[in-house]
């Protein structure tokens, strides 16, 4: 009899428990939206992964404001050789994205340098 008594106990506390729990979590979620938390913590993920800016490729490079286009795949060509062979992907990736970001200036220009 107590035992059977202890296991209704017991199973009417996790009941109430879990409802409480997933109450919890659902007003968690209602005052993260309320807040902007949850569209901040969106906006920090989209901020991170925003293609370089033309200094960053600039500084990549090693080239200044006034290079030529081929200045740049010249320096672009040394640069991503020089990391295929004894330097990392990393670097290599960083290398080659500089390179896109300032092709897409330069096309935008229309400096006829590209």
């Amino acid at each position: 009899m107590a035992a059977k008594l202890l296991a209704n106990l017991i199973v009417m506390g996790s009941g109430i428990l879990g409802r409480a729990v997933l109450q919890a979590y659902r007003k968690a979620l209602e005052n993260a939206n309320k807040t902007g938390v949850a569209h901040e913590a969106v906006q920090n993920i989209c901020r991170a992964s925003k293609a370089m800016t033309e200094q960053e490729a600039r500084q990549i490079l090693g080239i200044s404001e006034q290079s030529t286009w081929e200045e740049i795949v010249q320096k672009y060509d040394v640069l991503f050789e020089r990391n295929a062979k004894h330097g990392s992907f990393y670097l290599q990736s960083k290398v080659h994205r500089a390179k896109e970001c300032l092709e897409a200036v330069y096309q935008q220009k229309g400096d006829g340098r590209l």
